[in-house]
């Protein structure tokens, strides 16, 4: 049966009693994925429609320059959005080839709890937290060799 098939109750929730990544559980977390996709596309196509119809004339620079800075944070945030809905839709993917929720550094299980906050997470605590230090240790080694 395909995970897409399954139909759980609305007030389904994973619990640690069930197997791990049990296709309830896949059904429940594609779910959450979709609905997270299609919030995401409905905001965007709010601000397409917003900045389509806003055809404001300003006689005052700044509020010409307020506007774009406006126009500016927005496409930024969008741009974003983009990039996330391209991580849901990779993680869909994922979910449908039973490939999902295990760390994809390690191998081990990410845990319910954390998928719940972070559908699109694809390592665990530890290795997540390797991978910051070693972001941080790179940025600050990249600042240093920019200043020298």
């Amino acid at each position: 049966m395909k995970i897409a098939d399954i139909q759980l109750p609305e007030d389904y929730r994973p619990t640690e009693d069930e197997e791990y990544m049990s296709p309830n559980q896949r059904a429940y977390f594609r779910r959450l994925l979709l609905e997270w996709e299609q919030q995401l596309l409905e905001e965007a196509e709010k601000t397409v429609n917003i900045m389509t119809e806003e055809k404001a004339i300003f006689a005052d620079p700044t509020d010409r320059a307020s506007l774009e800075t406006d126009r500016n944070f927005e496409l930024r945030t969008r741009d974003r959005e983009r990039k996330l809905i391209s991580k849901i839709k990779r993680t869909i993917e994922a979910l449908e080839e039973d490939e999902y929720g295990y760390c994809e550094e390690c191998g081990v299980e990410i845990g319910l709890r954390r998928l719940e906050a972070r559908p699109v997470t694809d390592l665990c605590i530890s290795c997540k937290t390797t991978a910051e230090r070693q972001e941080k240790v790179s940025r600050v080694t990249e600042e240093v060799h920019f200043e020298s």
